[in-house]
This record gives structure tokens, sequence and C-alpha cells, in this order.
């Protein structure tokens, strides 16, 4: 036997157990790196912001700057707003959106799995809802405060005409999609058109909804700030009104820095609950 033969390759070849570990080495690499990058984008926006308006290279009355805007942030935590604390205007505006965000997922959920399986209804209902979907969503802001007044029934309106839709469509088209094999061989098994819905169109669509629900509450934010800025008593929406007719820009970007701040938290929670729910699903290597 040749001495080439005998030293083919075990030296090379690397184990399972190693690549794996490799692999994960090099995921991490990766996210310090991303975070790395974005940290870095960050505080170079920031800082040239702060830079060109201390240097009166953009008005800074109008544009504010990051410090002031800090300031006013660290202003309302500590003092408070002249609407009460920042925390209840923050709850306020949450409730508002959580509320909105539930009836409209529900019903969105409900109504696109319900035309997805019934051809009938979608004929029928179909052109009605595209219809009501090129309506601009925000315009109905204004009626919802004339119909509901100026509490929370309509911004939860508001937010709710918002979710609705996305979520809809999301539903629809999972319902659509779910494949044919299973629902014929759930139907040779005996199942019902309920227990069809139930055990193989819902799960198989529940990927698609979860993908409109990290948008959809983003929406019903939206919805709840659009319909205290017109009218409300309480609520992130009109401290930007109130910032906004007192000419304090500062205000108003630190009411946006806290409702991203709020998103965040949001989206981070829905990432959290789609990871549990969906642990079976391979992980993205972009991520």
């Amino acid at each position: 036997m040749s001495p080439e033969v005998l030293s083919t390759p075990v030296a090379e070849t690397a184990k399972p157990g190693e690549r794996s570990q490799s692999r994960a080495r090099a995921a991490r690499r990766r996210k310090a790196v991303v975070t790395s990058a974005r940290v870095l984008v960050l505080v170079a926006v920031l800082g040239l912001w702060e830079a060109l308006s201390r240097a009166k290279l953009i008005d800074p009355f109008n544009f504010s700057m990051p410090s002031q805007i800090w300031d006013q942030i660290w202003t309302w935590v500590t003092h408070g707003t002249a609407l009460g604390s920042l925390g209840e205007q923050i709850w306020y505006t949450l409730y508002e959106a959580l509320l909105g965000w539930v009836f409209g997922v529900v019903a969105g959920v409900v109504l696109g799995i319900a035309l997805g399986r019934i051809a009938f209804l979608a004929d029928v209902l179909g052109p009605y809802i595209k219809v009501l979907n090129s309506i601009p969503r925000i315009v109905l802001a204004p009626i919802f405060v004339i119909w509901f007044g100026l509490g929370p029934a309509s911004k939860v309106a508001s937010a709710v005409v918002l979710v609705f839709f996305p979520v809809f469509f999301n539903a629809f088209q999972g319902a659509r999609e779910v494949d044919r094999n299973l629902v014929a061989n759930a139907r040779i098994l005996g199942a019902s058109d309920r227990r069809v819905t139930l055990q193989v169109v819902i799960p198989s669509a529940t990927s698609w909804i979860f993908t409109s629900l990290h948008v959809s509450f983003g929406f019903a934010l939206i919805g709840a700030i659009v319909g205290e800025y017109i009218g409300a008593t309480r609520g992130i929406g009109l401290l930007v009104a109130q910032s906004q007719g007192t000419f304090n820009a500062a205000g108003v970007y630190a009411a946006m820095v806290i409702l991203a701040a709020v998103a965040l938290v949001a989206e981070g929670l829905l990432t959290f609950a789609e990871r549990r729910i969906f642990r079976w699903k391979p992980a993205d290597s972009g991520h």
C-alpha cells in the first residue's frame, strides 16, 4: 500500500461538532460586527446633526439638535409633561394602540381565513374589501373623532382600520397557499371542514400571519398617534401637537424617539414570541 494512501485526509476532515462550533463562532462574530456598524452609523448621524446645528449650518430652531432632544426627554422623565407624567402619556397611547391592534388582528385573521377558505364569500365581499382598502385610512381619523369623541374609542378605531388590512391580506393569502395534499389527506382521514380549518389551514397560515403582525403593530401606533394629534386629552400624539403648536422642535423629536423606543420593544417581544412558536424552523443565518 502506497504512503499516499496511508496519509489520506483523516486530519483534514473536520468533525461535525467542530463544524457547528465554527459556524457558531462565525455567526457571533458577524453579529458583533453588525451591531458595531449599527452603533457607528447612529453615532455618526447624531454627531453630524449636533455639529451642523451648533455651527448654525442648519437652523437649530427648526431642526433642534440631539442634546436638546435628550434634555427634553430628561425633563419629561424627571418633571413630567404639561399633561401629567410621561409614563401616563406612554401608557395611554400604548393602551389605545394595543386595543386597536388586538381588534384589528382578530378581525383580519378571522375574515382572512374565512374568505380564503370559502370561495363564495371571497367572490361576494372581495370587491368591497378592495374598495375599503383603497381609501386613505388616515383621513378617517377626523371622522372617528366626530363619531366617538376625544376619548380612546376614536384612537382605537383609527388603529383598527390601519391594522386590519395587512393582517387580512396575509391571512387570506396564507389560507390560499395551504398545501392541497395536506387538505386532501385530512379529508381522506375523515376530517370535517372545521377540523381541516383548525388543524391544517390555520397552522399553515401562521407564518404568514406573524409576518403581518410585525408591521401591523407599527400601524396601530400610527393610528393612535394620528387620532391623538387630531383631538385628545392625553397621549404622545397630543404631546407632539402641543410641541408643534409652541414651535418646540425638540419636543416633537423627543416624542418621536419615545415612540420609536416603544415600537422597538414591541417588535422585540413579537420576535421572541415568533421564535418560541416556530422553534422547529431553521435559524436564518443572515440574522
